[in-house]
């Protein structure tokens, strides 16, 4: 097979991906054999699961479009303004439970203060992110463009900013979970969601000045944490509405 050329074009964010000096999104490759074009994109350093319309001169296809002599590929985010082609978008919009790795500890934290199912464990290995993720069918959110290149990641996300608040505000763009949030809805601890609990059903594992103080409360259905409305929980409400407010 003769050499041929691809001129790749990337789309709105997904230049965060590649490297300075192609900040106008634009990449060009000589390939020598067939290749599918989930293996051109994912050479310029693109996560598939960040990749929701591929046009190959001007038609949509999948991951497993083979390549085989020059073509001129646009690449767009989920998120782009693109209105094109809506039947032939590749991701799906709307997840609500996930898997973080443990770089992304506050990040979990916080989308479980709003209310959402995030697996977390600070420890765990590559391999334990992914079989989580695919037994349990869930988004896989990390920073390593390369474990999201993972033949079986499905969906997923890399948050591009650092603050994890804005780290939130993206995810819940990406997968459209403004209208679910329900804040204080699950255990911060263990993800397990909350339950309304009776004061005196609980008084001996309260402190004295809790028992005094405070009448409501809830307690995770699995570990057992007891939660309320404590000293601090007025600076988290009014940081979670910051949050949606933002992303509204």
């Amino acid at each position: 097979m003769s050499a041929f050329r691809v001129r790749l074009k990337f789309h709105d964010d997904l230049t965060f991906f590649l490297k300075s000096k192609t900040s106008s999104g634009i990449i060009d490759r000589n390939l020598g054999e067939k290749t599918s074009v989930k293996d051109v994109i994912e050479s310029c350093g693109v996560p598939h699961p960040e990749v929701d319309l591929i046009l190959v001169n001007s038609k949509p296809v999948d991951f497993s479009h083979p390549i085989v002599k020059d073509a001129d590929i646009d690449l767009y985010p989920v998120q782009s303004q693109c209105l094109l082609f809506k039947e032939n978008r590749l991701q799906v919009r709307s997840i609500k439970r996930f898997v973080a790795d443990g770089h992304l500890g506050t990040l979990a934290r916080t989308l479980r203060l709003l209310g959402f199912d995030v697996a977390y464990d600070r420890q765990a290995q590559d391999r334990q992110l992914l079989s989580v993720m695919e037994r349990e069918d869930r988004a896989l959110l990390t920073r390593d463009r390369r474990l999201l290149m993972h033949a079986i990641v499905r969906h997923g996300y890399c948050p591009r900013s650092q603050n994890a608040d804005d780290q939130t505000i993206e995810v819940i763009r990406r997968f459209h979970l403004f209208d679910s949030c329900t804040p204080f809805s699950r255990c911060l601890r263990c993800n397990a969601p909350l339950e309304r609990v009776i004061k005196a059903d609980i008084i001996d594992k309260l402190e004295p000045l809790t028992k005094i103080y405070y009448s409501e409360f809830r307690r995770c259905t699995d570990c057992g944490q007891i939660y309320w409305a404590g000293s601090h929980f007025s600076k988290l409400q009014r940081r979670l509405e910051k949050i949606r407010a933002r992303c509204s």
